[in-house]
């Protein structure tokens, strides 16, 4: 069953659905698989209970940026926004993601750092001192659409990794959901 034939896995895509639904485009065919049939290096990648931020930057050996394709500030105090994380010096994107965060889940000046949208999120939690856990809760193949073949800069559809996460606070709120793909790697 695919990601996108029935309502109750809509949310396994969630962010990443409302942000197309937004933006008028079809939601990528997608199915929910289990961690291991994802090939290596993507395993590796995906499968853990750590940020995606400092998991890119160790594998790449290099730090990674922030570049933010779509955004929205909604009144109940949450921030949806589309991204991609890119090497620092090569500018070679590494992450597309959707990331829906629970602003008023932060104090300042973490908020305002989000908000000025030049770190990512991984970066931000980990030099604040705040206490989170990361915990995915689907792995996924994509079929990459659009907006995903012009950031991975693809000549057509192709299957893609990726996961939904979940970010939590201390007291266990979600800080942020995210979905995370990958671009096509040779391992």
């Amino acid at each position: 069953m695919t990601a996108t034939d029935s309502a109750p896995q809509t949310n396994v895509l969630s962010p990443l659905a409302e942000a197309h639904q937004r933006a008028g485009r079809p939601l990528p065919p997608a199915v929910a698989i289990l961690s291991h049939e994802i090939p290596e290096p993507y395993r590796s990648l995906l499968v853990h209970d750590r940020d995606m931020t400092r998991t890119l930057e160790n594998f790449h050996a290099r730090r990674v940026h922030l570049e933010v394709l779509n955004r929205r500030r909604d009144p109940d105090g949450t921030y949806w926004r589309e991204v991609v994380l890119r090497l620092d010096g090569s500018n070679e994107p590494v992450e597309f993601g959707a990331i829906l965060i629970h602003l008023d889940r932060f104090p300042e000046p973490w908020r305002s750092q989000i908000l000025s949208e030049h770190l990512p999120l991984g970066t931000i939690l980990n030099s604040s001192g705040l206490q989170y856990s990361s915990k995915p809760s689907a792995y996924l193949r994509f079929a990459s659409d659009g907006i995903v073949q012009q950031v991975f800069e693809l000549s057509g559809p192709i299957a893609l990794y990726g996961r939904r996460n979940t970010l939590r606070n201390a007291q266990g709120e979600a800080l942020a959901e995210i979905i995370e793909i990958l671009p096509p790697r040779h391992a």
